[in-house]
């Protein structure tokens, strides 16, 4: 049996630490993050380039005189459904790097287009971008397009010669509305999100959990946040408004504490039980800001205490996996 973790749901509030942890681990010797870790090279996919592009396509279209897809603004979803529609593009992600599924398009926007159309029909949407004028969706999609080829060719780029010894790690956020009860009801939180992965996924994924407070992800979230970088991992902000909407809580205590086994939580999908073992790293006094710099300023104390954190979380994962 192979002593690294598979697939990894990485998962977390906003600006907890998630695309910190990221970074982190990709500057850990190999050797050091298996044994240390049960993490192998790591493979990444991640849902926050769909949302980007998601407002991207919306502004383009506000731009046209025509009406937005996906956001009224700089609000949360139109249709909260579109929380399962990002994980249904993870799904087709995880899937093509299984398979290493090279495809060249004409237009790769299209392309991106399609797939959402495809992601939104799987969770019971209409297929928006389809419905478009044909004019209008080329005219959005010339402006999209070189943002929409390096996404594609980035995602052609990591596709390894063999999976041995390597570790996927899949990261998003979800939540819900501040202020409310549990359990989170409709298309909030993980309950809802957690059964639309694939069982390709939820066979073999663990769950790294990064626990902060709401409160401490809305500081974070305002302290990483530049409006010249929208598109990036490390320095994206969020808009406030969805802080509040979207990420005001999360629901991942509630499942621990109702979870059939301890230290799993249960995902019920497509007619199965699945446990998940889960790790948390607490993360609630910031142990990861300062992995934003370069690794040369990276302070020695402060990598030993993040690395007796991430270890115990994953200990713990490792306890439970497969077994």
């Amino acid at each position: 049996m192979s002593n690294v973790f598979n697939t990894v749901l990485l998962v977390a509030l906003p600006a907890s630490g998630k695309s910190e942890v990221r970074n982190f681990m990709a500057n850990i010797e190999p050797e050091r993050l298996q044994e240390e870790f049960h993490i192998g090279a790591n493979l990444q996919l991640d849902d926050f380039p769909y949302v980007h592009m998601m407002r991207r396509i919306d502004n383009e279209l506000m731009a046209l005189g025509e009406e937005r897809l996906y956001y009224p603004g700089e609000d949360p979803f139109i249709d909260g459904r579109d929380w399962g529609t990002l994980c249904q593009l993870l799904n087709e992600d995880y899937k093509d790097m299984m398979n290493r599924t090279v495809v060249n398009p004409e237009s790769a926007a299209e392309y991106l287009m399609e797939r959402m159309d495809r992601a939104s029909m799987a969770v019971g949407l209409p297929p928006r971008n389809s419905l478009l004028k044909p004019e209008v969706r080329k005219a959005v999609a010339e402006k999209l397009e070189a943002e929409a080829r390096k996404m594609l060719d980035d995602k052609h780029a990591q596709y390894p010669e063999s999976f041995e010894n390597k570790t996927i790690i899949i990261e998003c956020a979800r939540g819900g509305k501040d202020g409310s009860s549990m359990p989170l009801t409709g298309t909030f939180g993980y309950q809802y999100s957690f059964p639309q992965f694939c069982p390709e996924i939820l066979e073999n994924a663990v769950i790294l959990y990064i626990w902060v407070t709401p409160e401490e992800s809305r500081r974070k979230n305002n302290a990483r946040a530049n409006p010249d970088d929208p598109g990036s991992n490390l320095f994206h902000g969020v808009p406030m408004s969805v802080m509040l909407g979207d990420y005001g809580c999360d629901d991942m205590e509630y499942l621990l504490e109702h979870s059939e086994i301890k230290d799993t939580i249960t995902v019920k999908s497509c007619g199965r039980t699945y446990h998940l073992p889960i790790g948390v790293f607490d993360n609630r006094v910031d142990k990861t800001s300062f992995l934003r710099a370069d690794k040369s300023e990276w302070d020695p104390a402060m990598v030993e205490d993040v690395t007796a954190a991430i270890r115990t979380a994953t200990d713990t994962m490792w306890k439970n996996y497969k077994k």
